[in-house]
Parts: structure tokens; sequence; C-alpha cells
């Protein structure tokens, strides 16, 4: 069915406490076409750890190099992702998701041609400059598309898509692996995805316009000072905004998409049987994303002040608990970690959908494209990037079970602890927001 109007007003959009918002024609159409690109930005890393046993045999490479490959390039993301949020800004969000979806998927097939560790790192690290502008336009995007009261839904959705289809992409790529010389296919595939993402946002995406879902007018956005010092004192003095971003600086299951597979060839499985663990993570983080943001939309409608951090802290804590199943015992059979590896996703795959609308709440529509990106592409690359080089040295010493050990279990459980500090701060901060008072 169409739907039905543009704008709903607040009386009959949301239960007292909620921020009613405007209905964006076509909204979930244009998320379909945004969700690609998320895919391939996510596939910059998954294809190296996907097919690291094979180019490890040809290129010589240790747990080390894998750790080294995913740290910088996140580094690298740190740096450009800001400044593709500013060049959005000048230039048009989808001319610059489009430009760098194309360099992206170049210089990843060029990845597949390397002869040595060095030149592997120079070609994927340019791919990384592509890579760091998905995610926060994206999200700029989706909360200009969604408003208040279906952003869960939606970034559950998308991210739920997104990995299964991921799912599908990576037994195939480990299929790849087994072949001699078959992990440089898997970088040319990957690379042309990354090619037919950006094809299809240049050809069926239309920006829907800053501040499109608000119920107030639309917002211009400046296109000098998208990182000017007065745009980021505006945004660290959301005391809720700070606290997030220290949350996902100890977001520790950032570091199972590197190394689970590895984590599964150690014990004893091939290359092959590990990779299988993609499908139940798969399947798991679509499920989690889905029922995750179905569920935290109903938990913020229930309790607008505080639903979304209480869901925010009962999945790091369920995550530990599992982590510490699924990675600190010896299972007979491959089974057993297909199955706790499944859950431990699907709780990670609720987290989007609980966070990404959090910061959306206490962030008025100019400040979106820069929060996203010190979010995703500075606090998230840089966690990424610090467990992925601790534990590749950590890994190579004491083992992966002991590094996920301290990073999965332990560190989790003292996100949890740290989120409990939103109930103070996040209401306040809403309602600020809410004032235009930010």
């Amino acid at each position: 069915m169409p739907e039905k109007s543009l704008s709903v007003p607040r009386s009959d959009a949301a239960p007292e406490g909620l921020v009613a918002g405007r209905h964006v024609p076509g909204r979930w159409r244009q998320l379909s076409v945004l969700s690609p690109t998320v895919l391939t930005d996510n596939s910059e890393s998954s294809v190296v750890s996907t097919l690291f046993a094979a180019m490890r045999q040809t290129l010589g490479m240790s747990l080390s190099h894998l750790g080294l490959l995913q740290a910088l390039s996140r580094v690298v993301g740190a740096v450009f992702g800001p400044l593709w949020v500013a060049a959005a800004r000048r230039a048009g969000r989808r001319s610059v998701l489009v430009g760098t979806g194309l360099w992206m998927g170049a210089w990843l097939a060029a990845c597949g041609l390397s002869q040595s560790f060095p030149q592997l790192l120079g070609c994927y690290l340019m791919a990384a400059v592509g890579a760091a502008a998905g995610q926060p336009i994206v999200h700029d995007l989706v909360a200009d598309l969604f408003d208040e009261g279906s952003r869960g839904r939606a970034i559950g959705t998308m991210y739920g898509g997104v990995t299964l289809v991921g799912a599908v992409i990576g037994p195939l790529l480990a299929q790849l692996a087994e072949a001699p010389g078959g992990w440089r296919a898997g970088f040319g595939v990957v690379g042309g995805l990354c090619g037919v993402a950006a094809l299809l946002v240049l050809l069926l995406f239309r920006d829907p316009g800053a501040g499109a879902s608000e119920a107030g007018a639309p917002v211009a956005h400046d296109t000098a000072g998208a990182f000017s010092r007065q745009t980021l004192r505006r945004l660290f003095g959301i005391r809720t905004f700070g606290l997030m971003v220290v949350q996902r600086l100890l977001s520790g299951h950032l570091l199972v998409a590197t190394f689970a597979i590895v984590f599964l060839t150690e014990r004893g499985f091939s290359t092959a049987t590990a990779a299988l663990v993609a499908i139940p993570t798969g399947v798991g983080y679509l499920l989690g994303s889905v029922a995750g943001g179905l569920v935290t939309d109903r938990v913020h409608r229930a309790s607008p002040e505080h639903g979304r951090v209480w869901m925010l802290q009962a999945l790091q804590l369920l995550y530990a608990g599992l982590a510490f199943l699924g990675t600190q015992f010896t299972w007979h059979g491959i089974a057993p970690y297909l199955l706790l590896f499944g859950l431990m996703t699907a709780v990670q795959g609720a987290n989007p959908g609980v966070n990404r609308p959090l910061v959306m709440a206490v962030t008025p529509p100019d400040l979106r494209g820069p929060a996203f990106a010190v979010l995703i592409s500075v606090a998230e690359a840089l966690a990424y990037a610090l467990f992925n080089l601790g534990a590749g040295a950590l890994g190579d010493a004491l083992g992966l079970q002991t590094v996920f050990l301290w990073v999965l279990v332990v560190l989790m459980l003292l996100n949890a602890a740290f989120c409990g500090l939103l109930h103070r701060t996040y209401p306040r901060d809403v309602a600020r927001a809410r004032d235009g008072e930010v």
C-alpha cells in the first residue's frame, strides 16, 4: 500500500514522551537501495578474514599480519570518515557514496593481484579510504528517511538483510579459497559487488534532504563547517553522545568478525568447515537485527526515557555469557560452535537497532552526519583497530582463547556496567534536542 501522508499530527503520532515526525514516501524502497552499500563496506574486512588461511600460505602471513591489516584499515577510516562526511555536505551525499563505492571496488580488485604482503597492505588501505564513507553517510540518511518511532526497525532490518546476504557470500568465498589462487578471485568478486552497489545508488536513490523525517522545517546543512570547532563543541556538549563514544570503544564483540574463522581453524577445523560459521551468524544477525529493532521500538514506546538504555545493557550482559560458553570450552564437532556463535551474533545484531536510534534521538539533524562519523568512523574504527592489533599479537603469544576471554567476556561485562550512566543523561539530552537547545 502507498504511504499515506508526509506529516502526522503530534497528538496522533506518538504516546506522550515520544517525538512525532513526518512520513517520508518510499522510505523502505530507498533503504533497500542503500543497504548494498553497507554490505560492501562490511565485505571489505570480511573478505580478508574469510580468505586469510589461503592468503597466509601464498604471502607468508601470520595472525599479526591479519591484525595489522584490519587495524590500519580502521585507522584510515578514522581519518577519512569525517572528511567524507564534510565532502558530502558540499558535493551531496549520493555523489560521495557513488564515488567512494567505485573507488573501493577498484582497489579491492587490485588486492587480488598482490604478490607480497606490502602490496596487499597498500591496496587494502586504499580500499579502506573509500569504505570509510559508507556507514556514517548511510546512517545520516536513514535518520532523514525514518522518524523517531521507526528507526530501530529500519536499522535492524537493514543490518539483518545485509548480514543474511553476507552469510551466503562468506561460504562461497571460502570455497574459492580451497582452489589454488582462489583468494585472488575472491577479491575480484567483492570488488565487483562494490561497483554494483555504487551504480544502484547512482540510478535509484534520491536524497530525501536533511531533516525530512522531522516534524519541523527542513534543515540546511552548513557546507563549510561540518567539523568546525563549534560543531564539535556542540556535539560533545551532548553528554549522552560522549558516553556512547566511550561505550563503542568498550565493544569487544567487534573482534569476532576478524578472528572467528581463524579461531575455529585453531580448533582443528578446515577453512571450508570453519567458514560455515557464516551461515548461523548471518541468520542470527538477521533475526537479532530485525527482532531487536522491533523489540527496541516497543520498549522505547513503553519507556521513552529508559527503554533503549535497559536494552543496551541487557545485550552486553547476554553477549558476555554466550561468548564465555562459545570460546572457553572445547566442544566436539562444529555444530555447538555454530549454535553458540550464531546466538552471539544474534545478540550483536540487535545492538545497531538500539545504539544508532539512541544517538539519533539526542542529536539534531544538522549534527547527525558528524555524530556518526565520530561514532562509527572514529570510535568504532579505533576500537576495532586496537582490538585487532592487540589480538593479532597476543593471539600469536597466548592463543585466541585467552584473548577472547578478556575481550569478549570481561570487557563486555564492564561495558554493560558503563552503560548504566546513560540513565542519567539520555532523558535530559532527548528533551534538549527536541526543544532545540543543542
